[in-house]
């Protein structure tokens, strides 16, 4: 089929008629002189993937306890694109998901396909995750990741597939002439590295070459409309997105997707320049007083604050609460909210805080103390008394995870506005990339061998060692094992054998692990591990992203970048100099766990247990990475490989479905359970808490939309939408009288008031949907009585 593709100053151009599309763009656009320098089209996306915010198992920890039940902040899929004047592009997203899913990958490219032909595919388009530990899971194909989630879970990965499609499609849609500026700077302090004895087992002499035993760099892509100015920003920093605890219940971005919101906020109150202004890279400025507050969402509806403390009371309380009543599903109230805050025609800046080589880094970065004593834990296996149970990491609004999480993504947010604010290295030359598919469970590798030559070794079939159920310091295991476990145990070993018993060669090809689950040789009901996985390398002039399907650790993606800018600056016709810029976008269009050095799966720690293809799997990467930057370069093309399998049709889910939802004789769905006091007054920084007869959520996500908000009484007697539940200082907690899915279920709503508030009548409203005993699915919605905020 036919497709339109967009470029700017109204032209749309049939496919036939692409190349020709192209010349016209690039030539009006340097008939515009000096008023832009622009080599590319760029365009950027959003949209919400939030999934089910009840009955879910969150992804990550593997705690088979921690269950969705509401929203800290909502998830989105951010996607940018850019393409050069021959016509080569790609497509970047990043997800606030644990990670990539090689079945929502290969859905994503089937619908893209099915929209645009060839021109988005798997070598073009990557898709990468920021390791939010608080998202809900079932969406991932392999029974090892979905095992905690009861199995598949149709409506997690739905919303995902569907918000990476829309999102790339806004950014397709979105394409206009543009320019890229880069910039990297040192973040000190939002990372500290969980494994250091394992780090310290890298040799003296590696380790000599870097200051930190984390990667403390951050990389920054300023996308700069030739029209509208700044429109959006990328970036990549590795820190793990475990701020937000195993204990955790709420859906939320962790601090990177934290720091998202709070750089997009800040570009709604930094606001842009005049048109003839933004035509240079220094349009969007840093305002000091700016970062000095909290960012919110909603500064610029407010048109007439009121002032007098008794008149706000007295206005406040002539507004009861509502009562529940029936909506129809319609423009969505997050839509609305933020169309208040910025011009409709201009492209909404989009900000995303990608992932890189996290695997040793925790952003608990005061350390892991026993939970019991208030000590350090042991140094080389992180365990109190010998228990790994009671060794946790702390970090820096300990013991408040939120406020750990919101200094965390604050941090990574302050550092991006510094780097966008300073970014003048433009981006110039081609758009390329490089794909293919690799069977990870028997590749051959050459490395150099004790007397000099070289030695071809294997990679392994996957399998999870004994220390990968001790877990981290960010979220420890159970049971009596320890990180560190060369050894395992007689009684856990006959626990595995009842699954799986590791045959001699495994066992020989993993040493020294001690293996515990043998997944990689594990086929029933279907594959519980991953065997063929991709690689790819993006390139956008001087910058090169290597897309990962997996952690590597700081040491790991240290040795995998030099690799890729050794064969980049010392091969093809000279077109990449010393100044390349090499990215490691983590987690990305597939997962297989972590990538360790050699010298660190030796000592056996979580990262090292959860290397599945045993000690030589880095230098399997390192050797086929060399092999697309070779191949980009103008080398030989590189095979597709064999295509990862497709399991849709084998999934299991035991996710037992929401049959009903009632409410006490004489209450209706959105009537008030806990109102707020009456006469009440608040300030800043109080916290107001209502509670609704409600639903289960998993009736209907809200796309789009919103379970919770707050309202601001207006000059004219207008309730205006202020804050939803995708902002910061809003939460929305779902839960059930008594247990046994029972069908009453309560919304509680608290909102923090933010410092930077404006005084005024205020109100708390709640929208859901309702499922009636055949099915029907009800939306409704109720508000709270009015209190005033002084």
């Amino acid at each position: 089929m036919g497709f339109l593709f967009p470029f700017a100053h109204g032209i749309h151009c049939p496919r036939a008629n692409t190349w020709f599309c192209l010349f016209l763009v690039f030539f009006l656009r340097g008939c515009k002189g000096t008023l832009s320098d622009s080599d590319y089209l760029i365009g950027l996306g959003s949209y919400d993937i939030t999934g089910p915010a009840a009955d879910v198992n969150m992804m990550g920890y593997a705690n088979t306890e921690q269950v969705a039940s509401g929203i800290h902040f909502r998830l989105r899929a951010r996607t940018f694109i850019v393409a050069d004047p021959q016509g080569h592009r790609v497509a970047f997203v990043n997800l606030d998901a644990c990670m990539a899913s090689q079945l929502v990958t290969i859905k994503v490219l089937e619908r893209l396909k099915a929209r645009y032909g060839n021109l988005y595919n798997e070598k073009n388009v990557a898709i990468s995750g920021i390791h939010t530990h608080a998202g809900p899971g079932g969406y991932l194909q392999y029974i090892v990741y979905i095992v905690t989630s009861l199995g598949f879970v149709r409506q997690s990965f739905d919303v995902i597939v569907d918000g990476i499609e829309k999102s790339i499609i806004e950014a397709h849609e979105n394409l206009r002439p543009g320019s890229i500026f880069i910039n990297k700077g040192d973040l000190l302090d939002a990372g500290v590295n969980r494994s250091p004895s394992a780090y310290i087992n890298n040799t003296p002499q590696e380790r000599s070459q870097y200051k930190y035993n984390v990667d403390k760099e951050m990389t920054l892509l300023k996308f700069v409309d030739d029209e509208w100015g700044p429109i959006g920003s990328f970036n990549w920093f590795a820190t793990h997105g475990t701020s937000m605890s195993r204990t955790n219940s709420l859906i939320s971005g962790d601090n990177k997707g934290a720091a998202a919101r709070f750089m997009e906020d800040w570009s709604e109150q930094i606001g842009f320049l005049e048109e003839s202004e933004s035509m240079y890279p220094d349009a969007l400025r840093t305002a000091p007083s700016k970062l000095n507050g909290f960012p919110r969402r909603v500064s610029s509806i407010i048109p007439d604050p009121h002032e007098n403390r008794k008149k706000l009371m007295e206005l406040a309380a002539s507004f009861q609460a509502t009562g529940g009543r029936p909506v129809k599903r319609s423009l969505s109230t997050t839509q609305r909210v933020r169309r208040a805050l910025s011009e409709v025609d201009r492209p909404r800046f989009i900000s995303a805080f990608c992932q890189s080589n996290c695997g040793d880094v925790s952003p608990n970065v005061h350390g892991a103390f026993c939970i019991d004593t208030g000590l350090p834990c042991d140094f080389n296996h992180s365990t109190c008394n010998g228990k790994n149970e009671l060794c946790y990491g702390r970090g820096p609004g300990y013991p408040d995870e939120f406020e750990s999480t919101r200094i965390i993504g604050d941090r990574q947010f302050r550092k991006a506005v510094e780097l966008f604010d300073k970014a003048s290295e433009q981006l110039h030359g081609k758009v390329d990339y490089q794909h293919t598919y690799l069977d990870f469970s028997n590749l051959e590798v050459s490395i150099p061998s004790s007397e000099g030559g070289p030695e071809v070794v294997k990679t392994c079939p996957a399998a999870m060692g004994f220390a990968f159920a001790a877990g981290t310091t960010d979220g420890p295991g159970a049971f009596d094992f320890t990180q560190g476990d060369d050894k395992g145990n007689p009684f856990w070993r006959l626990v595995r054998d009842v699954l799986k018993t590791p045959n001699k060669k495994q066992i020989d090809c993993q040493h020294p692990k001690p293996i515990l689950l043998d997944t990689g040789e594990m086929k029933e009901p279907y594959a519980w591990a991953p065997s063929i996985l991709p690689i790819q390398i993006l390139r956008i002039g001087q910058l090169v992203i290597l897309s990962v399907p997996g952690e590597f650790t700081t040491m790991a993606g240290r040795r995998l970048r030099d690799a890729v800018k050794t064969v980049l600056t010392s091969g093809g016709n000279g077109e990449f100099s010393s100044n390349v810029h090499i990215v490691i976008a983590g987690l990305t269009n597939s997962y297989s766990q972590y990538v360790t050095t050699f010298e660190e799966y030796q000592i056996q720690r979580y990262e090292g247990a959860s290397t599945l293809f045993g000690p030589h799997t880095l230098s399997a990467y390192i050797q086929e990475f060399k092999k697309l930057a070779t191949a980009l370069i103008g080398g030989p093309d590189i095979e597709p490989g064999l295509q990862p399998p497709d399991l849709l049709n084998k999934q299991i889910s035991l996710l037992p479905p929401v049959v009903v939802d009632t409410t006490p004789i004489g209450v209706k769905f959105g009537d008030m359970s806990i109102d707020v006091p009456e006469n009440s007054t608040c300030g800043q920084g109080e916290m107001v808490s209502v509670t609704f007869w409600s639903a289960c959520p998993r009736n209907d996500l809200l796309t789009q939309g919103t379970f919770a908000l707050v309202e601001m009484l207006d000059s004219s007697g207008k309730w205006v939408p202020a804050y939803d539940d995708d902002d910061f200082c809003l939460r929305f907690k779902w839960s059930r009288p008594s247990k046994l899915l029972s069908p009453h279920s309560h919304a509680t709503i608290e909102w923090r008031i933010p410092e930077t508030v404006a005084p005024g009548v205020y109100r708390i409203s709640h929208f859901g949907a309702s499922k009636g005993l055949f099915g029907s699915i009800r939306h409704f919605t109720g508000a709270s009585s009015a209190f005033a905020v002084v």
